[in-house]
């Protein structure tokens, strides 16, 4: 992975899935099914409900739900793994 690579754009796919486009032009699609619904913190699991997930942004390259109440390592994001 490039040292200065960021989200660019990302979009809802399925579920709980979405396409994630990063700077040097790479696409992935991550699904954070798994990652949510195997939390025991609630406030995690409550991105399970679509329209709290479908809420997401990008700030500064990094994707973010809500105030930064949750969030992933781009590193990850741009492996596909959660």
């Amino acid at each position: 992975m490039p040292a200065e690579v960021f989200v660019a754009r990302a979009r809802r796919d399925t579920g709980h899935a979405l396409l994630l486009v990063f700077s040097d032009g790479t696409r992935r699609r991550v699904d954070f099914e798994r990652f949510l619904s195997g939390s025991n913190n609630p406030q995690i699991r409550a991105f399970l409900d679509y329209k709290k997930f479908a809420s997401f942004s990008i700030q500064n390259g990094d994707l973010v739900w809500g105030d930064w109440e949750l969030c992933f390592p781009i590193a990850d994001l741009y492996r596909g793994r959660i």
